[in-house]
């Protein structure tokens, strides 16, 4: 079984599901390649392994913590307001917010991206409540929607049109235009109502792919470009309270999907390990993260990752009326700095100087 180092990271705290029991419940898988993703590629650019040898990339790297910024979004939980098995979505739209906010240089407020919206709209390509892929995620923004709205469109309510788990069955979870971006302007017993906003904050994506079990590869996409998703057979750290995972016995059989933000090493044991965020909120794990060991697979963590670099995000939109009228987005293109190969090259000398 995959093993738990007893390091001085280790805690003691129960999880919601040890206090469950190990077979107190069933699990299904939430990792599907559904057959409406049928682009699985689409770039153009060199890929980042190509132009940044393995030798110069620093021993440790975390978009958390590069010059004393947090480069990284908010951790979220999938499970509430009820469970909901849409890791997929979260995995890969936390990659995404994760790299407009490094286009950004950490400036001004988060953007936020709407998981919900996805769940509305991505069933055929992307997935539901009942599993999806990262993957699809991208295939969807980039070559069926087109866009994806900000969080305030479409709040998280962990519902898809199929899911009849607890209110879903009463939640119009249909792709509307209501239900990729609303807004209400007051109680319905005073003559409100809830209608489609028709301009709003938005995202997209200029290219996206996958990359598959080599560590040097997965590090300069990280390094370059930020956060990737990736899948996990996640049986065995339902239970993760700390400390590194370092053992490969378990299957590796992916079923959920996550993101990793970065690299260390153990102090204790010497091996290097992936620094990846969960979605199963901050009272899970190291406040929602999880370390496990690089280079030989471990519970499949390297064998489905998958990236996308943003196309253009909104920065501004127009003034618009609380019952949204007059609305209407300006939209930021996004310059992809990875292909900034003397900024690269200042990056790799200032790490190998520390």
């Amino acid at each position: 079984m995959a093993i738990l180092s007893s390091g001085p990271t280790l805690r003691a705290t129960l999880t919601l599901f040890t206090l469950l029991g190990a077979n107190a419940y069933k699990r299904e898988s939430e990792f599907k390649l559904l057959d409406g993703h049928r682009i699985r590629h689409d770039f153009k650019l060199p890929l980042p392994h190509s132009y940044i040898s393995e030798d110069r990339l620093p021993e440790s790297f975390t978009w958390g913590a590069v010059d004393g910024v947090n480069y990284l979004t908010s951790s979220l939980n999938q499970h509430v307001p009820q469970y909901c098995g849409s890791c997929w979505a979260h995995g890969a739209v936390s990659a995404l917010q994760d790299r407009i906010k490094i286009a950004r240089g950490a400036k001004g407020e988060d953007i936020e991206l709407s998981i919900q919206f996805i769940l509305n709209c991505a069933g055929e390509v992307a997935g539901s409540c009942h599993g999806g892929s990262s993957g699809g995620v991208n295939d969807f923004i980039k070559n069926d929607y087109g866009y994806i709205p900000y969080v305030t469109c479409a709040p998280y309510v962990a519902c898809s049109d199929e899911s009849t788990e607890g209110f879903c069955r009463h939640v119009d979870t249909t792709c509307s235009g209501k239900n990729v971006c609303r807004t209400c302007n007051t109680f319905s017993g005073m003559g409100g109502e809830c209608v489609e906003v028709d301009r709003f904050p938005n995202a997209t994506i200029a290219e996206y792919g996958e990359l598959s079990g080599n560590v040097h590869e997965i590090k300069a996409e990280i390094y370059a470009r930020g956060p990737v998703a990736t899948g996990i057979s996640a049986d065995t750290i339902v239970d993760y309270r700390g400390g590194l995972i370092e053992q490969s016995g378990e299957s590796s059989t992916i079923n959920h999907i996550v993101s990793i933000v970065g690299w260390d090493v153990d102090a204790t044991s010497g091996k290097e390990y992936w620094i990846v965020r969960n979605s199963w909120g901050q009272y899970w794990g190291e406040m929602g993260y999880f370390k496990i060991e690089t280079g030989s697979n471990v519970l499949g963590i390297e064998s489905y990752v998958t990236w996308a670099t943003p196309g253009t995000f909104t920065e501004v939109n127009y003034p618009c009326n609380e019952n949204g009228d007059n609305c209407g987005p300006e939209s930021v293109t996004y310059v992809d700095s990875s292909h900034d190969l003397d900024n690269i090259d200042r990056r790799l000398q200032a790490h190998s100087l520390n």
